[in-house]
């Protein structure tokens, strides 16, 4: 499936894109396999930000989030370690690869010189800011502890951005999915835990370039922040961060297996609608009203359910001359975009989601992007 490139700044924006249920609903028993990556490992300690081992934290995490998920009968977790060892950066993201598995997330702790802090979820992409392209390069440093690194990563050099761009091209296809997990992890540790948000952005990460299915890289929280560095090394913060990353998984199974029921029923009931968008973590814009556009007429049309193939809640405006039709009004992007897909899955295949402020239409993405800066 041939996605079109997104930009990469930001881009929580489309954590919800309708690409992302394109997915085939065959092989409908098969557990939903998750594969869980634990940073660095053995003669790798990762960050040491205020004397803690980043490795520790990273494990103990880990494996939290895959017991909480284990809980689930239909989840199967499979972990590139679950013990203190060396796994090269070569071998981490063929393991899901190897397994069929439908997500891959990589469990890491940030560090800096300044006291910089908060939560960030990546995704694969190339940076043209420059802006991560150093968290991207610390993470990648690893290769250097491996042996022969320099025939196993083809020349690859973790410090050039040339090398790094050519790691995004590989996964534009599963782009949109991987935006929508970050997205849902994200927003739940932001928003539940109240921590402060650092976004989903993109970033040229070599664990995510192997991995051929939607894949996430978690940046718990900074070990250099003199606050928040215990915080992430403690039994709570772990325990909590292990916690709302199970859920943001657990929400993205949700929707996901909403879809795949759409391909064997092409009708999404409301209260499945309604199941999902509860799952979904919130993402509010203050002051801003999304609504679904979903067709603009000259015909003036009762706005009954009848008359919009069953939706409810159909609002109908005068513009330019036209009859505008919207579905849906919130300051919810996430909850916009879901029911963007549920107007489209009931055959308004052009719907598309659009912004008001104080009444007025405006600019959508610039509305988007000024959250996000």
């Amino acid at each position: 499936m041939k996605m079109k490139r997104v930009f990469p700044f930001l881009l929580l924006t489309i954590v919800l894109f309708s690409g992302v249920f394109a997915f085939a609903a065959e092989n409908s028993r098969k557990p939903f396999i998750v594969v869980l990556d634990a940073g660095h490992g053995g003669k790798d300690p990762g960050n040491r930000g205020n004397g803690f081992y980043e490795k520790d934290i990273v494990l103990d995490v880990t494996l939290q989030v895959g017991k909480l998920l284990e809980a689930h009968k239909d989840i199967k977790v499979v972990y590139t370690r679950k013990t203190d060892v060396f796994v090269e950066l070569s071998r981490r993201g063929p393991i899901a690869n190897e397994v069929d598995a439908d997500i891959f997330v990589s469990i890491h702790c940030d560090s800096h010189n300044s006291q910089a802090h908060g939560v960030g979820t990546f995704v694969m992409g190339v940076d043209k800011s420059g802006r991560n392209l150093e968290t991207a390069k610390k993470e990648n440093e690893v290769i250097y502890l491996e042996d022969n690194y320099q025939e196993r990563y083809a020349g690859f050099d973790p410090n050039s951005p040339e090398s790094l761009i050519g790691l995004s091209i590989m996964l534009e296809e599963y782009l949109d999915q991987s935006i929508m997990l970050a997205g849902l992890i994200q927003n739940n540790i932001v928003n539940k835990l109240k921590r402060k948000d650092r976004s989903v952005r993109s970033a040229p990460f070599w664990v995510l370039h192997s991995s051929y299915m939607p894949s996430v890289l978690v940046e718990l929280g900074f070990l250099t922040n003199n606050s928040e560095g215990p915080y992430v090394n403690s039994k709570k913060g772990r325990s909590e961060l292990a916690r709302e990353i199970a859920n943001g998984i657990i929400a993205y199974k949700n929707q996901i297996s909403l879809a795949t029921e759409d391909f064997k029923n092409p009708i999404i009931t409301d209260e499945k609608m309604e199941k999902a968008i509860e799952s979904a973590a919130e993402n509010i814009y203050d002051g801003v009203s999304f609504k679904v556009q979903l067709a603009a007429s000259s015909n003036k049309l009762d706005t009954k359910p009848s008359n919009f193939k069953g939706l409810k809640d159909v609002s109908r405006e005068k513009e330019d001359g036209l009859y505008k039709y919207y579905y849906g009004d919130t300051s919810d992007y996430n909850k916009i975009e879901m029911l963007k897909t549920f107007a489209r899955q009931k055959g308004f295949s052009s719907a598309y989601v659009v912004a008001f402020e104080k009444g007025k239409k405006v600019n959508l993405s610039q509305v988007l992007k000024s959250k996000a800066n």
